[in-house]
């Protein structure tokens, strides 16, 4: 049986992280964001706190214009989860590169073999499967595949949850500078059950995962026109800071979602293709969603996402003109399934659940060893750190978020923040010990901070 061969990804740590400038950013990549910024607008947070411009990656490893070379712990925002540039993956792409780019949906060998290997990994009856170009459109596809199953009309969210930029996509998401002031009618937000920022509690003080379904009972009653098509969540938060949601949330939440026969709709964009530790992240809680999106990791960089749909609704999918002009090119299938086929034979998920331990460890006194780290919570190459001024009324500590994220990146870490929020989402493929110095880097960089801001 094949196994992990940490030699395929090997850093040695006494190079990396590589620093040649005197400042980071260097002068190269100081000129191109220059340029850059002269034309683009609407940059994200991470590229406006430290306008690196990238030349090259390989592996775990990040290089910049000015040579500098970085430890990734970002996996380009959770989507090169099986490390950059890996062989097999580019390969793939160029083969098809040179022999069919793109031809519709009409059928090819490579999309077949990507869709039996897609139903061959996936759990249960996920039967029902169409290919995409990005997640917001794997997510506008679901939502109306959704409404067509079940002649309803309405949608549930959460608060904090992120699943797009576009019209509906934005509508499931309460956040004003990507959507506005409004939403479309019909979509309605609700509170989720987070392990931190207690909102119901039982007598022991514990979180209580009943009183939000009771929540949820009053609000579709009381709010809705009782014409609720899906309650759609991400299974951990990503944009909203790696919330992870109790043990018991999903398994109480499909029952009351079948009770009242509203479809449960994963958006797993962000945390399927082994980010977790499995190929689905539902697959932690034994739940299998009714409609779920795939995304980011599927192509590891290639630009091809997914819907699937459970075999009872499959049907719905031929009743929304599916398909797309780029979803399920030769180019993306090659790129999908040989991410499929590398987790396979590298043992990629068996080793996402052995890091996720060594997080683990890495992190346990961390809330107890800094007086501004409230939480530390990890699910596979998925984690976060909360930072707060202070731990009883755990107000977000953002200053120290965005001081914390410019230090580490300056030690030769490239990695995401979400203001107050540390994310974390290293490649999968990463040895240990490179694991355990991007950590340490991480960790120096909170130790500086604390002592600069709270001295």
């Amino acid at each position: 049986m094949s196994k992990y061969d940490p030699s395929k990804y090997y850093v040695d740590l006494k190079t990396y992280p590589k620093i040649v400038t005197a400042e980071i950013p260097g002068p190269k990549s100081k000129a191109l964001h220059s340029r850059a910024v002269k034309y683009i607008k609407g940059l994200s947070e991470q590229v406006r706190l430290f306008p690196v411009a990238f030349e090259s990656g390989h592996g775990c490893i990040l290089k910049d214009a000015d040579g500098n070379e970085f430890i990734d712990f970002s996996s380009g925002i959770y989507v090169t989860t099986l490390g950059h540039c890996h062989p097999k993956i580019s390969e793939a792409i160029a083969r098809y590169a040179n022999q069919l780019m793109n031809a519709h949906d009409f059928t090819s060998e490579i999309k077949v073999k990507l869709l039996e290997k897609m139903a061959e990994c996936l759990p249960g009856d996920l039967k029902g499967y169409q290919l995409y170009d990005s997640g917001t459109t794997a997510v506008e596809a679901g939502l109306r595949t959704c409404r067509a199953a079940t002649g309803k009309h309405e949608f549930i969210s959460c608060f904090m949850d992120f699943h797009g930029k576009s019209g509906h996509a934005i509508s499931l998401a309460h956040m004003t500078k990507f959507s506005g002031p409004t939403r479309s009618p019909g979509f309605y937000m609700v509170p989720r059950p987070d392990t931190y920022r207690l909102w119901w509690t039982r007598p022991d003080g514990s979180l209580d995962t009943e009183r939000y379904l009771e929540f949820y009972d009053k609000f579709i009653k009381e709010s809705t026109t009782g014409q609720v098509a899906a309650f759609v969540l991400e299974p951990i938060q990503g944009w909203g800071g790696s919330v992870m949601p109790p043990d018991d949330f999903f398994p109480k939440l499909k029952k009351f979602l079948d009770d009242r026969k509203i479809l449960l709709f994963a958006d797993e964009v962000l945390t399927s293709m082994g980010r977790t530790g499995k190929y689905l992240c539902m697959e932690h809680w034994n739940v299998l969603p009714d409609v779920v999106t795939l995304g980011k990791g599927f192509g590891n960089g290639f630009p091809v996402t997914a819907m699937a749909v459970r075999e009872p609704y499959a049907e719905a999918v031929d009743k929304i003109s599916a398909s797309t002009s780029y979803g399920g090119n030769p180019m993306a299938c090659a790129a999908a399934l040989a991410c499929f086929e590398v987790i396979e034979e590298e043992c990629l998920l068996e080793h996402a659940q052995h890091l996720e331990q060594l997080f683990k460890k890495k992190m346990a006194d961390w809330t107890t060893k800094y007086k501004m780290v409230g939480d530390c919570r990890v699910k596979g190459c998925l984690m976060g750190v909360e930072l707060v001024k202070d731990k009883q009324t755990k107000e977000p500590f953002d200053a120290a978020g965005k001081m914390v994220y410019q230090k580490a990146f300056k030690k030769g870490l490239a990695w995401i923040p979400a203001g107050h929020i540390l994310r974390m989402s290293p490649p999968i493929i990463m040895p240990d010990e490179v694991a355990m110095k991007g950590m340490d880097i991480i960790e120096e960089a909170i130790a500086e901070t604390e002592k600069e801001l709270l001295s």
